[in-house]
């Protein structure tokens, strides 16, 4: 985190970085980047090769002249996964890419073609509302995936390799 933290505010000294170790720079300021520096962490430290760094530059509008977490909206996003070199990139208003190619999400029809990938935190009051999502989709899906990675899981639905993420309490 400390490079990445580095690099961008060497390049944007303005705009604040909110990543897994608070806040640096400017809270109030009308941009932000929010960086997670290993998106997988357990996946990463157990050396599953299944992790990603995950960039985005975000923009709020105040309402009533306050600031509201809800307000950000996502310009660019960026998720990086170093094992298999594949960046996606997003930028507000235009196709998604992958390695600089446009993606599309799948085309499958059914719900018995999906492939489903869950994420489960150990609070007890996501567990509790993702296990009986668990229970009714595995009958369902082809199949369902718990790989450990969120921005993975997500680029991978955008990619069409996957059909739905689905996570309680997602940040």
């Amino acid at each position: 985190q400390k490079m990445i933290e580095r690099t961008l505010r060497r390049a944007f000294p303005d705009i604040p970085i909110l990543g897994e170790e608070g806040i640096v720079g400017d809270p109030e300021a009308p941009t932000r980047w929010v960086v997670d520096p290993i998106d997988g962490t357990v996946n990463f430290t157990y050396g599953i090769p299944h992790a990603c760094v995950s960039i985005a530059l975000q923009t709020r509008g105040l309402q009533m002249g306050r600031v509201q977490e809800a307000d950000f909206k996502t310009l660019v996003g960026v998720v990086y996964d170093p094992f298999t070199d594949e960046m996606w990139t997003a930028i507000r208003g235009q196709k998604a890419k992958l390695n600089g190619i446009p993606i599309q999400v799948s085309r499958r029809k059914t719900i018995g073609e999906a492939i489903v990938a869950l994420g489960f935190a150990k609070e007890k009051h996501t567990l509790e509302k993702m296990l009986p999502t668990l229970h009714r989709l595995i009958q369902r899906v082809r199949k369902i995936r718990i790989m450990g990675a969120a921005a993975l899981s997500l680029v991978y639905v955008g990619t069409g390799r996957m059909d739905g993420y689905i996570e309680y309490g997602l940040r």
